[in-house]
């Protein structure tokens, strides 16, 4: 039983010490480059809600007249 334990710690730790290397190498845009990205996605996000709203009106439109 005592094997077991060591075992699993082991794997535990192993595991922690690979996230650590993993998160070491995460590389974090610059703040330009994230103002740039994130005005675009709000931008797409925008002109998309308005071309779902405007679809949406005209099939409400188009089934008042099937009505």
């Amino acid at each position: 039983m005592s094997n077991k334990e060591e075992t699993s710690t082991t794997l535990k730790r192993s595991w922690f010490q690979e996230l650590k290397g993993e998160f070491k190498k995460i590389t974090w845009l610059d703040k330009v480059s994230l103002a740039k990205q994130s005005t675009a996605v709000i931008i797409a996000t925008i002109i998309l809600g308005c071309v779902i709203a405007i679809i949406d009106f005209l099939i409400q439109i188009g089934l008042s007249f099937i009505i």
